[in-house]
């Protein structure tokens, strides 16, 4: 079955780590983004996430990130963690960032 804990790296450089994983499929961690359009420095953003523990271990999971270091924006991801033939876990992804605007009518820029 597929494990999340430990350390996680994608195509752009950004790494995430997953501590561990309860019995119930809760996990925190930390994210270290490497791409930012933030005017301050990047630092490791907190995360909390769940992932649905399959029998066949190739598990759907979800997660938080908070980038409230250096920026106003949340991103959530969603993916599957998939068992390659050699043996190799990999996590396929999707997300959306939430930045922060300053009206209501600039609403529509803000998700990415």
């Amino acid at each position: 079955p597929c494990n999340l804990t430990g350390w996680w790296e994608n195509d752009l450089g950004s790494k995430m780590q997953v501590f561990k994983v309860g019995n119930d499929g809760t996990f925190s961690g930390e994210y270290h983004t490497a791409v930012s359009s933030a005017k301050k420095p990047i630092q490791p953003s907190p995360l909390i996430g769940s992932q649905h523990l399959d029998e066949d271990g190739q598990c759907t999971f979800g997660f938080t990130v908070n980038w409230k270091k250096f920026s106003d924006s949340t991103a959530v991801f969603v993916g599957q963690c998939f068992n390659e033939d050699d043996g190799k876990e990999v996590l396929h992804t999707s997300w959306l960032l939430r930045e922060k605007v300053d009206s209501e009518p600039d609403d529509w820029k803000a998700t990415r």
